[in-house]
């Protein structure tokens, strides 16, 4: 099977090239796609000096649509999503995330962070269905018809998706590793309006459960 990396990015030039430098040592990785969600820094040239495959979308569509985006352009029978913010990922990480896929132990991963820092460690331990880093394979995802509109809450619906279908979905512990807080991106009132306007896209898609 082959395996495409795909990350969804708005703005994040300052973290994505670390992300696929660690995809590029990953012998497991057959193409990695970077989906500029409508960027206004310099992500686009960041990832193409990376060595990252880009596709630029003019307007910003959220994150479900962006990952749409590239999963559409694909060509592999896998995919693995990553976020572009994190910080502390190392190739066995993605080993990590992709053998039970691989060796049919599940047909979905998600990734959990662990000893990355206190905040994020306790955000995902009590809502570890928003974690933005999957494996799975390319028809799950196809499947899913409401990717495009869910926006932050793509990573809702397809934990949605995973239990209404009785698919087998396996935690995987991402020690180590966490991500850039919205607060310290855009600064405290910025980031807390964006976290709020995530919050709320979530929290559509689990009230429509």
């Amino acid at each position: 099977m082959t395996i495409a990396a795909i990350i969804p990015a708005y703005n994040e030039d300052k973290t994505i090239q670390n992300v696929i430098n660690v995809l590029k040592v990953s012998r497991l990785i057959n193409e990695i796609i970077v989906v500029s969600d409508g960027s206004t820094d310099d992500t686009v040239n960041v990832s193409k000096r990376a060595g990252a495959k880009v596709i630029e979308l003019e307007t910003n569509k959220g994150k479900g649509g962006a990952m749409l985006a590239g999963v559409e352009k694909c060509n592999s029978d896998v995919m693995l999503f990553l976020d572009a913010d994190l910080v502390g990922l190392k190739a066995h990480h993605i080993h990590n995330l992709l053998t039970p896929i691989l060796n049919n132990e599940a047909q979905m991963t998600i990734g959990v962070f662990c000893k990355g820092r206190p905040v994020t460690d306790f955000a995902q331990k009590i809502a570890p269905f928003l974690s933005g880093q999957r494996a799975m394979r390319k028809e799950l995802i196809e499947n899913l018809s409401d990717l495009e509109i869910s926006k932050f809450g793509v990573e809702v619906a397809l934990t949605r998706y995973a239990n209404k279908n009785s698919l087998c979905v396996k935690e995987v512990i991402l020690e180590d590793v966490t991500h850039i807080m919205k607060e310290e991106k855009l600064g405290f009132s910025r980031g807390f309006a964006a976290r709020l306007k995530m919050y709320w896209e979530i929290a559509k898609i689990v009230f429509s459960w």
